[in-house]
């Protein structure tokens, strides 16, 4: 708690003193005082609407089980006022619609609710938004949004972001619920939280961009989920060249029943051969041997380990004895249309832990594209069991229109 509350009093210091900077430089500059809206009134008229409808058919085959397969679509509707005097607001309805029996085994659950819901006050360099909001952080390994599902993860809290400071970006929140992809009608759908996240990102070398961050999550519904993780990443690009790096401890927290220290590590690089980009990488999330591994429970974990969602770990991102996924990435464009290809070696961190050496295999594709105002992408995922889990395959068909 002594560590939460010193870095929120840190930040809010630093941030506060930016926020007067900010004001004083807009009080002696007639056209950044200008508001966008003359009154309330009129930023509210000047709001803008706009309506994102997201139809998808998924199959899941799993050897020795029966197939599921699943249609839905995903309305979303969105209004966000102008600003007056630096306030706005939005607010964003999801509604999930089944257009196929559910027979389980596909986490798109049925359902309208509050996607997102916030106020907020922008001056000079600074943003405060307080409410249910979308909190995207680096490449969403921490933190992030699972927009891939039909029923995002987004956050209730207030949230300050500060760029005055040249090539800076400073984000810190304070969370009170995590809003999961289950829906709020499943209990496994609301997080109580009392966590703080910060993340300050530096891009001002010519090699790439830094990150280093502090994330503590004290949650109140699932307290194994609960840690306190310190990282730095670096990612850039030179010429054709891309890489990143990035390293990160965690130590179980608040009233997390587990006792441990373990480690994540990343090396990736890529390189741009014409219209083809290659990308190789090596991920590890580490174990305290059997006290406990290194957890991402506020991840888009269907962006990491491969897209079959093998290694959700309950939410947690990882199981005992950790994993170590060796990962190549193809990707190209030929006449508009992307394509993506992917594999993932995925092995135990710690096998005297887990009792398993290598977990199994994955290979994937996706072909995206636009027909008129229409996104269209097929996507196929492939996993080979070894000695977890069952071999699996997984098809997604989706279109997507905003209006």
């Amino acid at each position: 708690m002594e560590r939460k509350t010193l870095l929120a009093l840190t930040l809010l210091t630093l941030i506060a003193e930016s926020v007067n900077a900010d004001t004083a430089s807009a009080a002696g500059n007639d056209d950044s005082a200008q508001a966008a809206a003359a009154t309330a009134g009129e930023a509210l008229a000047l709001g803008k609407v706009t309506l994102g409808l997201r139809a998808r058919s998924e199959l899941v085959e799993i050897d020795g089980a029966d197939t599921v397969d699943l249609s839905s679509l995903r309305t979303r509707l969105t209004y966000e006022s102008a600003s007056f005097q630096g306030l706005s607001a939005l607010i964003e309805m999801d509604d999930v619609t089944h257009l196929s029996e559910f027979e389980g085994g596909v986490t798109d659950p049925q359902g309208t609710e509050v996607n997102r819901a916030s106020l907020s006050y922008s001056a000079g360099g600074t943003t405060i938004r307080y409410g249910r909001q979308r909190i995207l952080l680096d490449n969403q390994r921490f933190v992030g949004g699972v927009g891939f599902r039909q029923n995002e993860q987004t956050y209730d809290g207030i949230s300050i972001t500060n760029s005055s400071l040249t090539n800076t970006r400073l984000f810190l929140a304070h969370i009170d619920n995590v809003n999961r992809i289950f829906g709020e009608d499943s209990p496994l759908g609301d997080h109580k939280s009392d966590s703080y996240l910060l993340n300050a990102n530096y891009s001002g070398f010519s090699a790439g961009s830094v990150s280093a961050y502090a994330y503590l999550l004290d949650n109140r519904s699932a307290p194994a989920f609960s840690t306190d993780t310190y990282g730095l990443r670096f990612e850039g690009a030179t010429g054709a060249a891309s890489y990143a790096l990035e390293y990160a401890t965690q130590s179980a927290a608040a009233e997390n029943p587990a006792s441990y220290d373990a480690d994540y590590r990343l090396l990736e690089g890529g390189y741009k051969l014409g219209t083809v980009t290659l990308k190789t990488g090596y991920e590890q999330l580490g174990a305290d041997g059997s006290s406990g591994q290194f957890i991402t429970p506020l991840a888009t974990l269907h962006k990491f380990q491969g897209w079959n969602d093998k290694f959700l770990g309950g939410g947690s991102g990882n199981i005992p004895g950790g994993i170590e996924d060796i990962y190549a990435v193809v990707g190209t464009s030929l006449a508009g249309v992307k394509i993506s290809l992917n594999y993932h070696q995925l092995s135990s961190e710690e096998p005297a832990v887990s009792g398993m050496d290598k977990l199994g295999s994955e290979y994937g594709v996706v072909i995206g594209g636009k027909i008129a105002s229409i996104d269209l992408s097929l996507k196929y995922s492939n996993f080979t069991a070894d000695e977890f889990s069952s071999d699996t395959t997984k098809w997604w068909l989706t279109a997507l229109a905003n209006f």
